[in-house]
């Protein structure tokens, strides 16, 4: 909190602007210099802060990470902007004008609602968070959008708002919790507070089970860039809906209730399905759109033998089939002059970077080789990208 007061001020703010770009390997020249004319406590803080923002740019992009304020755990934790926006939109475009962002961190998501025009009423319970969370709402302007109250979420009245969002905590002391009983607060109690808007969202880590997702809730797993970033438990919207949701885009596979693809041999094409498709159990739409099959009944490849693009998966053409054997392997790849590798992975317990060192590529030409099963068997997959 001290770090945050001494920042706010205009010495505070000009010693940040002076050490933005500063790069690591700098650090120690650059606060020798700059104590001798400022406190010891403000430098220090001063370049903890750019070493934060400049780690935050990457999830809010350089204009805004360069203005606003972060803790270690809030960048580690808070949502990425392109998420963030693409939630809010959805929630303006479902009429809502008001939410309650419960757990509200260092307010990632409260800022997203505001650029999307709704008033947000931000609670944390942590004195810092809730401090860093109303000094973001004023750098970037939105403060007359976003009321931040230092409380307790589960003692807060959310009656006068038309949606209610939470994000709860779900890492300790020891990592990250997989357990949704065990976030703080529980899914349980976020699940109730939920049913008590005529709208909610509730963030949750995207490996939940899909057994905790209650039945009156529309389940949504979203990616950015092919990685698998969350999952939203939508209330007020359709329940018992499953999604998978691909950023950039937004483009959005909804489930069909499909059984399990069969088996088929592998065929030209080997597609890869999103990893938010995979957590969502729609591989089966996905292998509908293709006329495929997978290649092993429990691997989420998807095999055809004609190239059909989606943006659901992605395709390589296989040119060998091998049963695992590193020498063949090796063999093939000099006698193509393969000397850069993607090396994949799903169902093997091989490591990319092992199978890499072993065989030792060399030469101008490139190969995609996957580790994987086909009908139970251990096969190597060697194609490229279609």
């Amino acid at each position: 909190m001290n770090d945050l007061a001494l920042l706010l001020t205009p010495e505070g703010r000009a010693l940040l602007d002076e050490v933005r770009d500063t790069a690591p390997a700098d650090e120690l020249a650059v606060a020798t210099r700059l104590r001798r004319d400022h406190p010891a406590e403000l430098v220090s803080a001063a370049l903890g802060q750019a070493r934060l923002r400049q780690r935050a740019a990457a999830k809010f992009g350089p204009a805004d990470a360069g203005r606003m304020f972060f803790t270690p755990n809030g960048v580690e934790q808070s949502t990425r902007t392109s998420v963030a926006t693409y939630r809010a939109e959805r929630l303006k475009g479902l009429g809502v004008t008001s939410v309650a962002d419960l757990c509200c961190g260092i307010g990632g998501d409260a800022i997203a609602f505001a650029r999307a025009g709704i008033r947000v009423l931000a609670v944390d319970r942590d004195p810092v968070t809730a401090a860093v969370a109303r000094a973001n709402a004023e750098a970037l302007g939105l403060d007359g959008l976003i009321e931040v109250r230092e409380a307790d979420v589960t003692e807060v009245d959310t009656g006068g708002y038309d949606a209610v969002f939470v994000d709860p905590a779900r890492r300790g002391g020891r990592g990250r919790i997989f357990d949704p009983e065990a976030y703080s607060p529980p899914l349980s109690w976020a699940t109730e507070a939920a049913r008590t808007a005529s709208r909610a969202a509730l963030k949750v880590a995207p490996g939940v089970p899909h057994e905790a997702v209650p039945a009156d809730a529309e389940a949504e797993w979203i990616s950015d860039g092919g990685d698998v970033k969350e999952a939203v438990l939508w209330f007020g919207t359709e329940p018992g809906a499953v999604r998978a949701t691909l950023l950039p885009g937004p483009r959005t596979l909804l489930g069909k209730g499909l059984p399990d693809p069969g088996v088929r041999p592998v065929g030209r094409y080997l597609y890869e399905p999103d990893g938010a498709v995979i957590r969502a159990h729609l591989v089966a739409e996905v292998a509908e759109r293709l006329d495929g099959g997978l290649i092993d009944p429990t691997i989420a490849y998807v095999t055809a033998d004609e190239h059909r693009p989606t943006p659901y998966a992605s395709t390589y053409e296989i040119t060998d089939q091998l049963p695992f054997n590193l020498k063949k392997l090796k063999a093939l790849l000099r006698e193509r002059e393969v000397g850069t590798l993607t090396v994949k992975k799903r169902g093997s317990a091989v490591e990319p970077e092992e199978l890499r060192r072993k065989v030792k590529p060399q030469g101008p030409n490139a190969a995609t080789v996957f580790l994987t099963r086909v009908a139970g068997a251990p096969t190597m997959l060697v194609g490229e990208p279609a």
